[in-house]
């Protein structure tokens, strides 16, 4: 048997990286090596298969047909726009959607409308969108201000919170201009005309660049705007900024720099929509598009103390929009209140005839539901349970040798960290469920069904090493900010490791945790959840929506952040003044019940109210 580091050497000769599946490769760059049967040999170690030696010759005529296949493959040089032939549907036999479009409801004209034409257009740069949907449309505030106002928040706060990757300032400008001309001549295009916002720069803008926030992409550009685009375009909405995300939707780093929080700009906006809920926090937009696939709505709207919607997966078309994972990738809005998220997501929702995943079920806003009457329950562990982590190994210390020693201090001291944020932290966990029986809702215990969901996450792993399948074998993925173990570029290579039957596997699993999450649903209209527990990965397999809102601040009491030798807060926690968050779950098409619930329990609380202090 050929030795794994010298058998794995030999593949890195060859001009690839020593990380890479052996099996993906044994057509070897032009595609004239043949496999051989040691290479069977040791790539079944590698798969976790015996396959006894009498049988590994019958094999070679099939493997090396395989590789040639391969070879035919990528010669095809398919753009990341291109989707698989499977499409994931989370909808399962016997779900009945809502097809019957209705007249939406939204809330009557708000207080900040009704004082009149504000003095200094600056005092509205926090309003709700719904409050400036308003003052445009009594016009008491033109479309052209409200855009030359946001624009130059914009290009002041930027050198600090680093949000901004291309402002669209011409766009924007003609645009704003348009919706001024059409209010005056009597075509209003409803509650978003004349509203600046920001997209994550993985939405395609035609006549400007997408990036992707990767080294790289600096200069990549599409000749077609992405759906969500369009039709907020269509809505009366302005464009002004494409906004920074992690390089290739990975946490807040990208090629310019890092996003940071307004809350405390020591700290990371968290990703991947980094820059879309910084500039919403910051209030340099009206609202933002911003794109989960497994957290990257609620983990920056939760840093930045953000109202985030992750919409039902096939909801909201995602044609225009960089793939990372084609099962799990959601486009959803970043706003300051939750019926700016119900406006947002009736202008963008819907089948655009390109993306084969999107539904015909509709969404229909009425902010005059009657949530009382609403079936709610709530993840009675997981507001018990904030701390629960694997204790460190307690092999007794004499037979620890020195570096097993340091990597068990390093891990009690993250644990111990980690506890007394998360005790600290679940005491505002507790005030929402002691606030929501106060406002007489009965909540009914509920736990979501046990799976092995973090084993269904390499399904992201491999779809997104498919997305960007070029970028590792051309050796180009070496241009991105980040090279770490935890970055894509090391992911995309060990995804290479997974077999094709396994991925399936794990899909088969996912329909069965689909089956179960489903059933655990039926009772309720709306599940409370900690944002932070282990729902934000279920849901995010499963399908169903989330409603992330600020659910208050740490005080001068909370433990300290901790911070690197550059000044710089490491980890999730910012330390007094930050916000934390709650999360409100519902069955897959619900998002009206949801967002309705949410909003009378926004309104009670009053936390997406409070707005950071920002210094130029």
């Amino acid at each position: 048997m050929l030795e794994r580091r010298r058998f794995l050497s030999t593949f890195s000769g060859m001009g690839f990286g020593s990380t890479l599946l052996p099996g993906v490769l044994w057509a070897l760059a032009d595609g004239e090596t043949e496999i051989t049967e040691g290479m069977i040999e040791q790539a079944a170690v590698l798969a976790g298969v015996a396959i006894p030696a009498e049988y590994r010759k019958t094999m070679l005529e099939n493997l090396n047909d395989h590789a040639k296949s391969f070879e035919a493959i990528y010669k095809l040089r398919i753009p990341n726009s291109v989707a698989p032939a499977l499409v994931f549907d989370p909808v399962l036999p016997g779900t009945k959607l809502e097809t019957e479009k209705k007249a939406m409801k939204i809330s009557g004209a708000s207080a900040i409308a009704a004082r009149g034409v504000p003095r200094n257009i600056e005092d509205v740069c926090f309003a709700s969108a719904r409050e400036l949907g308003e003052l445009v449309r009594t016009k008491k505030v033109s479309s052209v201000a409200l855009t030359q106002m946001y624009l130059e928040r914009l290009k002041r706060y930027d050198p600090q919170l680093h949000f901004v990757i291309t402002l669209t300032e011409q766009r924007a400008l003609s645009k704003a201009k348009e919706a001024d001309r059409d209010l005056a001549a009597g075509k209003y295009r409803g509650p978003l005309h004349g509203l600046p916002w920001g997209a994550k720069d993985l939405l395609a803008v035609a006549g400007y660049r997408t990036t992707w926030g990767a080294g790289g992409f600096e200069e990549q550009k599409f000749d077609e705007d992405a759906t969500v685009v369009k039709r907020l375009d269509a809505a009366g909405a302005v464009l002004v900024a494409k906004l920074s995300l992690g390089a290739l939707a990975m946490d807040d780093r990208w090629f310019g720099g890092k996003t940071r929080n307004p809350w405390n700009p020591a700290q990371g906006s968290s990703g991947s929509s980094a820059g879309s809920a910084s500039a919403t926090a910051a209030g340099c937009v009206a609202f933002a598009i911003g794109s989960e696939t497994l957290g990257s709505i609620s983990s920056p709207s939760t840093r930045c103390g953000c109202t985030g919607l992750r919409p039902t997966f096939g909801l909201v078309a995602r044609t225009g929009a960089m793939a990372l994972s084609w099962s799990m990738d959601k486009l959803g809005p970043i706003c300051r209140s939750v019926e700016d998220t119900a406006l947002v997501l009736s202008a963008i929702y819907g089948p655009d005839g390109k993306d084969r995943s999107v539904q015909t079920a509709v969404f229909n806003w009425n902010a005059e539901l009657d949530w009382k009457k609403l079936r709610v329950g709530y993840l009675k562990d997981d507001f018990e349970k904030p701390f629960d982590q694997e204790e460190p190994s307690s092999k007794p210390e004499a037979q620890l040798s020195a570096d097993e020693k340091k990597k068990r201090d390093e891990q009690k001291a993250r644990r111990e960290e980690f506890r007394q944020h998360a005790e600290y932290d679940g005491k505002f966990q507790r005030a929402a469920l002691e606030k929501l029986r106060a406002m007489s809702v009965n909540l009914i215990p509920v736990a979501l069904p046990k799976f092995p969901y973090d084993a269904m996450v390499p399904l992201l792993d491999a779809e997104a090493a498919a997305a960007f399948d070029e970028l590792t074998r051309t050796g180009r993925d070496k241009l991105l900010t980040e090279q770490g173990p935890d970055d894509w570029p090391t992911t995309f290579r060990a995804a290479r490791f997974i077999p094709a039957v396994e991925y399936i596997q794990a899909n088969r699993a996912r329909t069965l945790a689909m089956e179960a999450v489903s059933k655990a649903f039926e009772d309720f209209d709306v599940i409370v959840a900690p944002t932070s527990s282990q729902q934000l990965v279920v849901t995010n397999l499963t399908g169903q929506p989330a409603l992330i809102l600020p659910n208050g601040f740490r005080g001068e009491d909370a433990p300290p952040a901790k911070k690197n030798e550059k000044g710089e807060i490491e980890g999730n926690y910012g330390g007094p003044g930050t916000p934390v968050s709650l999360t409100f779950l519902a069955p897959l098409y619900r998002e009206a019940e949801l967002l309705a619930f949410a909003r009378a329990y926004q309104e009670a609380t009053g936390f997406h109210r409070q707005h950071p202090k920002l210094t130029a």
